[in-house]
């Protein structure tokens, strides 16, 4: 079996290619790829050659844990019937030298079905933003965890644990931004700039941004005894000045990435409509404009989320 795939050969050097899938099991799935999201994440770091060392890391590289498409084979012990619309969270499938730590930019994919998810065929491009949004629930939902009065970055992630919060019925966070430009697209809450907030007494502050430094900010932002949350990714170390947490006695949470309930329990949410996922794709491109579509994903702010289309491909 043959597929055409997006391979980053090296940091910015991004293409299509020819490459060889395994063959599926009486376990696995084939699916044929129809949308796949761009992270402007952990794929940013490997496309720009700065993620730090990581389990799996290395190039030749299949990008991309953000797939959606259709099934078109099933192994006898699957329990899913060809024609069935499933996530797909990447999959490790492809011969050679090729490294699948994530492995979704493909058009198609042979993966366990233990690890996709069904979903409505009418989600169309943004059932591909499924584990996103199980990454924002992840955050939210784990032991012992205060809902967010203050979210830091309103890109994919954080409008994402915005409207979470809300559907969760928690009263309305504050958002910061810094880039007016994507300060719009809120629905019930508030985004503002940081400099225009003079609340000195949140209780639980996520920062959904990755920015570097910023720590002994938001620590200043806290009341005492309450947590920040580091729901983004970083690359260089992160730090605090010790005496300020002393005196708010802060605690510091990382949230992970999801977990097989955080995408069940998202799921049962855009089902019951009380989770949207609307306006959060502002781009998107033919998967044979990959390259030029991983350029925009990373390097303009105005793009929230870069959807590849995979419809004409083998």
């Amino acid at each position: 079996m043959q597929t055409t795939a997006v391979i980053l050969q090296g940091a910015r050097e991004l293409g299509l290619e020819s490459l060889g899938l395994v063959a599926p099991g009486s376990e696995d799935l084939v699916v044929e790829v129809r949308h796949s999201g761009i992270s402007t994440g952990t794929e940013k770091l490997f496309w720009s050659g700065t993620m730090p060392p990581f389990p799996g890391m290395g190039y030749p590289l299949v990008p991309g844990y953000e797939a959606a498409g259709e099934v078109v084979e099933a192994g006898a012990d699957t329990g899913f019937r060809v024609g069935e619309t499933v996530f797909v969270p990447g999959a490790n499938c492809f011969t050679g030298n090729v490294k699948g730590l994530f492995g979704g930019a493909s058009r198609h994919l042979v993966t366990k079905a233990s690890r996709v998810a069904r979903i409505d065929g009418g989600m169309g491009a943004e059932g591909a933003l499924l584990a996103l949004a199980a990454t924002a629930r992840h955050a939210l939902a784990g032991f012992n965890t205060a809902l967010p009065d203050l979210i830091v970055g309103h890109g994919t992630l954080g409008r994402l644990l915005a409207r979470l919060t809300l559907a969760a019925g928690a009263p309305a966070p504050t958002v910061w931004e810094t880039n007016p430009d994507r300060r719009d697209g809120a629905v019930g809450y508030q985004v503002i700039a940081p400099e225009d907030d003079p609340r000195r007494n949140y209780r639980a502050i996520y920062d959904a941004s990755g920015a570097k430094g910023l720590l002994d900010q938001l620590v200043m932002r806290l009341q005492k005894g309450g947590e920040i949350v580091l729901a983004g990714f970083y690359t260089e170390p992160v730090a605090f000045a010790f005496p300020p947490a002393f005196m708010k006695e802060a605690r510091i949470r990382i949230a992970a990435e999801w977990a097989a309930e955080d995408l069940t329990a998202t799921r049962s949410l855009i089902e019951s409509g009380a989770l949207s996922l609307s306006n959060l794709i502002t781009h998107r491109r033919p998967a044979a404009e990959a390259r030029e579509a991983y350029e925009t994903a990373f390097t303009d702010a105005g793009c929230l989320k870069m959807i590849l289309d995979w419809k004409g491909h083998a």
